[in-house]
């Protein structure tokens, strides 16, 4: 397939006009011919990458089935999602067993995301930030348990979030740093605590401004310790009720190339409002703000990355930098950069070609026009 007279992402953020050449499942090192598909213009973005949420359509990743996985895959190409990192909740290791070894069985089906990871979120999260989180199965940090999830998942683990200041986080986090990134979350830590998390081997934190302390002038918190430390990577949720439009302007303008835009969503996500479940907790629905039926604590979004990018534009941020949060920056978190993340020659043809308002004209999966 050739297609030409496209507005075409750069990683950089920018955009420069020209063709695109598909050969087989790859983006092709070649030039547009004359006889090209003429697409008037449309922006071509790379597909995305969701590497924090729980689930969609009905189906939650700790569901633990073939059917679940699937279903999610499919939802998520449906609306541009390419690649998936499924997050866990916190769950007893019995449980958590299961949902590895579910995910290690998985085969990326053809009109479906590719499962390219999994995001441990739980246990190892403060009781007092644990926010949607079941408080009955959080346990202390524990390399042991991590190490034997990971073998159950065969190393599909790219990402395990923890709670530094909890007793043996700062050593779980210098023993692991070499074997998965690791991501402060739910999490009563100090500036100081953090920056030493950080300087020990963590390298992201998880839902930005969500289950932690605020940043004040003489608190800064792990707010400031990310932005004191350049290769810290910030994940930020951006479907207009877990962070203010002001405040994702100003996490964009702090942190510029290190967003990470995640959806956070959970089984709701394309669905009705209703009655639903996470984490083995009763969650409502309601005009499309899910929480915890006994505590009114937010519990996921109800929609998925593409909405929450287009979203972000709308609320002032550069289609080019929204696009470089939902894409290249999470590619290069959990190390599929070398397939994903941009339209560059060689890497997997995952393009979605868009209008002026953000609809997805057309979905190519993996060199194939879904």
């Amino acid at each position: 397939m050739e297609f030409k007279n496209l507005r075409i992402y750069q990683p950089d953020g920018s955009f420069r006009t020209g063709g695109l050449v598909l050969s087989g499942d790859r983006i092709a090192n070649a030039p547009a011919s004359a006889d090209a598909c003429d697409m008037d213009g449309l922006y071509a973005i790379p597909g995305l990458i969701d590497i924090h949420f729980h689930g969609c359509a009905g189906y939650d990743f700790c569901d633990a089935t073939e059917q679940a996985i699937s279903a999610i895959a499919r939802y998520q190409a449906e609306n541009g999602v390419c690649a998936i990192c499924p997050a866990t909740m916190t769950y007893p290791e019995e449980k958590l067993s299961d949902v590895m070894r579910a995910a290690a069985a998985y085969r990326t089906e053809r009109c479906g995301a590719a499962l390219v990871g999994v995001n441990l979120e739980g246990p190892f999260l403060s009781p007092a930030r644990r926010g949607a989180q079941n408080g009955a199965w959080l346990q202390n940090p524990d390399a042991g348990l991590f190490r034997r999830l990971q073998e159950q998942a065969q190393g599909l683990i790219r990402l395990c979030e923890i709670a530094p200041e909890l007793p043996g986080g700062l050593d779980m986090i210098e023993e692991l740093a070499g074997e998965v990134r690791l991501s402060l979350a739910h999490t009563e830590a100090d500036y100081d605590t953090a920056c030493e998390a950080f300087r020990r081997g963590a390298r992201e934190v998880t839902h930005l401004f969500n289950a932690m302390p605020p940043m004040t002038h003489r608190e800064p918190g792990v707010i400031g310790a990310a932005l004191d430390n350049d290769e810290v990577g910030v994940e930020l949720i951006s479907d207009g009720c877990h962070v203010h439009p002001s405040a994702v302007r100003i996490a964009f303008r702090l942190f510029e190339n290190r967003m990470i835009l995640i959806s956070d969503s959970m089984s709701a996500a394309g669905l009705d409002d209703g009655d639903y479940t996470l984490g083995g907790q009763a969650v409502r629905v309601q005009e499309g703000r899910a929480t915890l039926r006994d505590k009114g604590t937010l519990a996921g979004s109800v929609v998925n990355l593409f909405e929450c990018m287009r979203r972000a534009v709308q609320m002032g941020i550069p289609l080019g930098q929204a696009v470089r949060a939902a894409s290249t920056n999470p590619a290069r978190a959990i190390g599929i950069q070398h397939d994903y993340g941009s339209l560059e020659p060689g890497k997997l043809a995952n393009i979605l070609l868009l209008d002026e308002d953000l609809n997805i004209n057309t979905l190519i999966l993996r060199g194939q026009i879904l």
